[in-house]
């Protein structure tokens, strides 16, 4: 049944590499209930879609437990996989408790680092000084005999493989059992297999020479390998957690108490207590707990932790005002319209959390080759193993030969990193939309941010996203016996059940004269002419051209030309038969407009405008902007038709839009764009949100965009580049060349460096200023 359907973002622990992700989504997909499954190594997060009524979160986390995974719960969560109301949001988003998580496996890695980090930098240099003894004339031997160091080795490799590499050890294990591999059961095979192998050679020295075994031994190998590994997971745990700062930011930015009026008494209550209608009271320098409408009082608000902007807004009565930002001068009451989950914030950190775990379309290739990579690498090694043996000991010594297979072996289970690959496009998201949610910029999901990057045309409405959205009556020109305050209160009548930006012009200039609405009839309005009503038993319409062509009334289309040519637009009063009076309204530019669109003309974007006003005043708003193309008395129905067109000239196009008739174009577009101040229906059509409704923003999406898809690429580059030439490298397939094989210690080290070297490259991202 679709009412059971349960859609939700789990947080993971224990994953390890990105192989971990591919066999989690696998298992949880086998499972009776379960939709969908995308797990993201990234965030290490499960987006489940599931069948409540069949499964729930502790049957799905049962599956996933003997391989060592969990889905991370808590008492907020139903089992059903609904929430409980009333709550901090970022509890039931599961956040707390991935952090907190994450910092304990911090800190116990932290631990081990600093008991194995000195130990395999003495191995390190002890290994250089054999090679130096053996290679430089007159450089001293080891003071310490073979024997006695073989046995030094011996205690400390088993202390670091079955202590430190522990985790390594148990996915072989789990390998053997259920046919499941990761990065982790290659290094495990690989040190276990170098561990194996010395501890014979030293316990049964004379059985070893009798099989004519090489007597050189791997402990330092194994050491070595299993502290560089170990120490590269750590620093990717450490910087990971990095990636996620832009959420804990907006998470901590919730207050936890309020001040409510009730029974005539100012009492302080936790925000989870405060309901819709709840009378609050904010004072200077303090936050505001909820969303809602100022009541009583004035102040100046700041804003910035969610649109970006530096300069507070100024709040009167009826003004709205949003939770978590501060209050900078004055007190006011407020009545709350949302609370909890609803409030703006809390949709902001769902939606960025819902962002950062969502996949862009160039993971998908990824994520195929990591699903083979490392059943292929271990197919790999175990080749390079026999072809060792068997071909090369054509042409070395048998001795030798398995040496340098045993060495090949390990050096490719070592070296090889599905890891780089798997955190290449999501740590780059991760970051990219939490650094786009700190300037104001909501990403809806991962596919969009990749698509807007390769856009070549922004379409974008004019009223409230071009203009300022807060038109004024210019002129009223009168075409009867009826006087401007006649006229005035028709049209405010008219208007007054209107939300079109322009009617608000009216009311607005009926306000001024002190004029007050008359009751109305049968009110209508009529998509994309304008609307009509009764008043005293008389039909009045107010609208455009086009509707008084519909109702055959003529027009002076040359005396209207004179006004629009500078940018007004008219609205027509007539009653069924004749014209009774032309408003003419003004709606000026958004500040710096011409400059972001000449900004988008660099980056080498068409900027088309689409308009219901008619074709002189959709111009000259064109012209002052800079504007390439306008369409202008477009129909709400139209507009989604002229993004198609241009979709089927080979354009890909972004569309901004901020009212309800702008959803249908939005959703069209390769890349809906929001307004902040608009609908929530236009934010909901849309894939990217641009708080505060500042039209320049469209240019710092654009370019976090572009610049989140270049270091995806160079991510995948060296990811790939890494692991094309490290695994033939580390096979010897360029020894018979040029007589280089890899030594599995600096395999070890290149693998923990190229997970690293990719978070760090995402990290960058920081530091841009959009």
């Amino acid at each position: 049944m679709t009412e059971s359907i349960t859609e939700k973002l789990i947080p993971i622990h224990g994953m390890n590499c990105a192989s971990c992700a591919i066999t989690i989504k696998k298992i949880l997909e086998k499972q009776e209930g379960v939709v969908s499954a995308d797990v993201n190594y990234g965030n290490e997060k499960a987006n489940v879609i599931f069948n409540s009524a069949k499964t729930n979160l502790n049957t799905l986390s049962s599956a996933i437990e003997p391989l060592g995974y969990s889905l991370v719960q808590n008492e907020h969560i139903m089992q059903d996989g609904t929430i409980m109301q009333g709550i901090d949001h970022s509890e039931h988003l599961g956040l707390h408790q991935s952090k907190e998580s994450k910092v304990k496996d911090l800190k116990e890695q932290k631990r081990k680092v600093v008991f194995v980090l000195p130990l395999t930098i003495f191995i390190f240099v002890l290994m250089f000084w054999e090679v130096a003894s053996m290679s430089i004339s007159g450089f001293p031997m080891f003071p310490v005999a073979k024997e006695i160091l073989n046995g030094f080795l011996l205690i400390f490799s088993t202390i670091v493989l079955f202590w430190i590499g522990g985790e390594f050890l148990k996915e072989v294990i789990n390998f053997a059992k259920y046919r499941v591999a990761n990065m982790y059961t290659l290094v495990g095979i690989g040190t276990f297999t170098a561990y194996a192998f010395s501890s014979f050679l030293v316990i049964f020295p004379i059985l070893s020479k009798s099989m004519n075994f090489p007597d050189t031994t791997y402990f330092d190998v194994v050491i070595v390998v299993t502290g560089f590994v170990y120490l590269g997971k750590y620093l990717e745990t450490r910087s990971k957690l990095l990636t996620g700062e832009a959420i804990e930011k907006l998470i901590n930015l919730q207050t936890k108490t309020a001040i409510v009026e009730r029974n005539g008494m100012q009492i302080e209550i936790r925000i989870e207590e405060v309901k819709v209608g709840d009378i609050l009271i904010v004072k200077p320098g303090s936050k505001i707990p909820v969303d809602g409408e100022i009541i009583e009082g004035k102040s100046s608000v700041d804003e910035s932790m969610v649109t970006g902007e530096p300069i507070p807004v100024d709040k009167n009565i009826s003004d709205k005002v949003i939770g978590s930002t501060i209050n900078k001068s004055g007190s006011f009451k407020f009545k709350a319209t949302k609370v909890g989950a609803d409030t703006l914030l809390s949709q902001i950190i769902k939606l960025v959390d819902q962002a950062q775990g969502s996949k862009a379309p160039i993971q998908k290739l990824v994520d195929k080759i990591a699903e083979y990579f490392v059943p292929g690498v271990l197919i790999i090694s175990v080749l390079a193993f026999f072809i060792w043996i068997f071909v090369g000991s054509m042409f070395l010594p048998f001795n030798e030969a398995l040496s340098f297979g045993l060495i090949s072996f390990t050096g490719v289970l070592v070296i090889a990193c599905p890891c780089a690959l798997g955190l290449a496009t999501p740590t780059a998201i991760i970051v990219g939309t939490g650094l786009g949610a700190q300037n104001g910029i909501l990403v809806k999901d991962a596919q969009s941010l990749e698509k807007l990057a390769k856009v070549t045309t922004i379409v974008t409405d004019k009223t409230g996203t071009i203009t300022k959205g807060r038109p004024e009556v210019t002129d009223i020109l009168l075409k009867s016996e009826l006087k401007h305050d006649q006229v005035l209160k028709l049209l405010t009548s008219l208007e007054a059940k209107s939300e079109h930006p322009l009617a608000e012009a009216i009311l607005n200039s009926a306000r001024e004269f002190s004029i007050l609405p008359e009751p109305t009839e049968n009110f209508e309005i009529l998509e994309g002419l304008g609307l009509k009503a009764d008043i005293e038993s008389t039909t009045y319409y107010a609208g455009n051209q086009r509707l008084m062509k519909d109702l055959n009334i003529q027009i002076n289309e040359q005396e209207v030309n004179e006004f629009t040519k500078n940018g007004k637009t008219p609205v027509y009063l007539s009653n069924n038969k004749d014209l009774i009076a032309i408003v003419l309204i003004a709606d000026a530019l958004k500040e710096g407009i011409k400059n972001v669109v000449e900004q988008l003309h660099k980056q080498h974007l068409k900027v088309v405008m689409l308009t219901g006003d008619n074709q002189n005043t959709a111009e000259y708003i064109s012209q002052k902007a800079g504007i390439d193309r306008v369409f202008s008395e477009v129909l709400p129905a139209q507009k989604a038709e002229i993004i198609k067109q241009l979709q089927d000239s080979g354009e890909i196009v972004a569309m901004l839009g901020d009212g309800v008739n702008d959803a249908p174009a939005l959703a069209q577009a390769d890349v809906g764009i929001a307004m902040g101040t608009g609908t929530d229906v236009a934010i909901e059509s849309a894939s990217i949100t641009l708080l505060n409704g500042d039209f320049s923003k469209v240019l710092k999406a654009v370019k976090l965009s572009k610049i989140t898809l270049r270091i995806i690429k160079q991510n995948l580059f060296w990811a790939f580049a890494y692991n094309i030439l490290g695994i033939p490298l580390a096979a010897g397939l360029f020894y018979p060349f040029l007589g280089i094989l890899l030594n599995p210690i600096f395999a070890g080290a290149a693998m923990a460096l190229s997970s690293v070297s990719v978070v760090a490259n995402s990290l960058r991202l920081k530091t841009i200023k959009l």
